[in-house]
């Protein structure tokens, strides 16, 4: 039993682990902050097509848009430029 355990060597980490160990962080890193981004601006625009589908028919002519053009943007999913 002990021939065996003099056998066992003890396995080592590459040199490189670190290094691929941080350029898995730094990826999720990535994706997290892309995935923060994505979200902000997808709430960014349901708010503002919320708002634009409230405003009153004077104020949308006002500003050039009609009523069925604020409704059709209003009725856009929020992941829909």
């Amino acid at each position: 039993m002990e021939d065996c355990m003099q056998r066992i060597v003890r396995a080592e980490r590459p040199a490189n682990h670190r290094s691929a160990h941080a350029a898995r962080l730094s990826t999720l890193g990535s994706l997290a902050e892309s995935l923060t981004r994505h979200i902000r601006t997808w709430r960014d625009r349901m708010r503002q097509r919320r708002a634009l589908a409230a405003v009153d028919d004077w104020l949308l002519k006002d500003i050039g848009v009609s009523r069925a053009d604020a409704m059709c943007e209003g009725d856009k999913a929020f992941w829909q430029e």
